[in-house]
């Protein structure tokens, strides 16, 4: 029975099944007086070939009929979709007969002799109910799809990116790991991802490896059975169970400890775990999205993360890009936040002025989304009213110096200068920066560069640019 096209008429579709010709009749000829489309058939074997050929809103069947009776008849159109609405109609009103009706999902049981006024309101509640679940249907995709995607905003072409990988792996169970630097908005990827899935209605369990104790993180996981261990006073279940059926979000898996990555690891190859002091073996139905602001490469590389768990997690990579590769979106950014925070605050502050937003797209944004979201809730506090100025923005975003795009710049004096020696250092500023701006990433850096990485190796070779570079 359609669902979607559930009101493609004014009231909908109705398949009578009736073997007694003048009941038949009747209902239809009731039924169509009041609005709804009919169509009628002799006995439940002519309902099943009716309701194959075509679509209806409901199904109004006897019980007792020729060939396939009203009970079979409603079994049939409740294993095509639980959610068609069946009203059975009999002259043999027995309690058994309507209680075994409902059990096998009827909306309503009329008895014979037939009440016109009882028919047209079992209908009408019928198709009310049907119209309400439809609604509420229809809303919660709404929701999920206003929710998924809450706060994240930005047209340029590498959120797109971020966009388009999420609609992809959402539908998905494959384990993710979300890359980038504090502030991009990774656990919100992660919220995305979970309520664009179909794991949308069970929870979405969030924790911070990086902030709880390496001594407490292992419990917060995995739960712990009465007297554990000092302290224990009682038995508690840990975030793997608590996130059953849904989604476990391990921000900063990057800081957990290499004893407890070898237990995450066993979660991940045999979907079981056990509780800290627990002999009973727990499956893990969750989908595991990990997140990180280090360069776990490096991290392998310098053993302090398990090639193996790097691996298992990195199954779908996210790479969230820092703000100031975004300077198209930082304008939305703030112009959002500055609806968002007048609204919230109840000031009035009306509009970034556009010397000020000079300043904030010349600004390197070390704590990226989350720094501009503080600024502009600062700002609006402050200012409350009126534009927001240059000289309203703090001085460390004033001091940035302009950037000047102009070859002419260079210092050429009649004395001259090292031109091998100048290009050999622009040569090296341009790599650290890409090198910077990848996380360390030398595949991620000589994309940037439009080179080869065996390109990039060997200048970083030649340069003496060693692996430890970062700052």
């Amino acid at each position: 029975m359609r669902q979607s096209e559930l009101f493609g008429q004014e009231k909908g579709r109705i398949l009578i099944a009736e073997d007694n010709d003048l009941n038949r009749e009747n209902l239809a000829e009731l039924l169509t007086e009041n609005g709804y489309e009919v169509k009628t058939v002799c006995d439940g074997r002519e309902g099943i070939e009716a309701f194959l050929e075509d679509k209806f809103d409901m199904v109004i069947t006897d019980l007792r009929m020729p060939h396939v009776d009203g009970l079979q008849f409603l079994q049939y159109v409740k294993n095509a979709n639980k959610d068609n609405i069946v009203i059975m109609i009999t002259g043999h009103g027995t309690i058994d007969a309507a209680v075994e009706s409902m059990k096998l999902g009827a909306f309503d049981f009329i008895t014979k002799p037939i009440k016109e006024d009882l028919v047209k309101l079992s209908v009408a509640r019928a198709m009310s109910f049907a119209k309400l679940r439809e609604e509420n249907i229809t809303l919660r995709v709404h929701l999920k799809e206003r929710q998924s995607f809450d706060k994240m905003i930005g047209y340029s072409d590498c959120m797109q990116k971020v966009f388009n990988i999420i609609d992809k792996v959402s539908a998905s169970d494959s384990t993710i790991l979300i890359e980038g630097e504090s502030g991009t908005g990774k656990e919100l990827v992660a919220r995305a991802i979970h309520f664009k899935s179909d794991r949308s209605n069970q929870p979405l369990i969030s924790v911070n490896c990086g902030a709880i104790p390496e001594d407490l993180l292992e419990s917060e996981l995995f739960g712990h059975e009465k007297g554990a261990f000092t302290g224990a006073i009682r038995s508690r279940m840990g975030r793997f169970e608590l996130a059953q059926g849904g989604t476990i979000f391990l921000d900063e898996i990057g800081d957990m400890s290499p004893s407890l990555q070898v237990k995450v690891l066993r979660v991940l190859q045999e979907r079981q775990f056990e509780r800290i002091g627990g002999v009973k073996t727990i499956n893990a139905d969750v989908r595991i999205i990990t997140a990180t602001n280090q360069n776990l490469e490096k991290a392998v590389e310098e053993k302090r993360f398990r090639e193996d768990l790097y691996y298992r997690i990195n199954v779908i990579p996210i790479h969230l890009p820092p703000l100031r590769e975004r300077n198209s979106d930082i304008l939305i950014l703030a112009n959002h936040f500055l609806m968002n925070f007048n609204k919230l605050k109840k000031k009035n502050v009306t509009h970034i002025a556009p010397d000020a937003v000079k300043y904030l797209k010349q600004y390197q944004w070390p704590g990226n989304v989350r720094e501009l979201q503080n600024l502009i809730e600062m700002l609006v506090v402050m200012k409350e009213e009126g534009e927001i100025a240059a000289e309203d923005l703090p001085s460390k975003f004033r001091s940035v110096p302009k950037i000047n795009d102009d070859s002419s710049s260079i210092d050429l004096t009649e004395e001259g200068f090292n031109f091998n020696e100048r290009v050999s250092q622009l040569e090296k500023d341009l790599l650290l920066k890409a090198l910077k701006m990848s996380g360390g990433v030398k595949n991620k850096a000589a994309k940037l560069l439009n080179l080869n990485r065996t390109t990039l190796v060997e200048k970083l070779k030649r340069l003496n640019i060693v692996d430890d570079w970062i700052d």
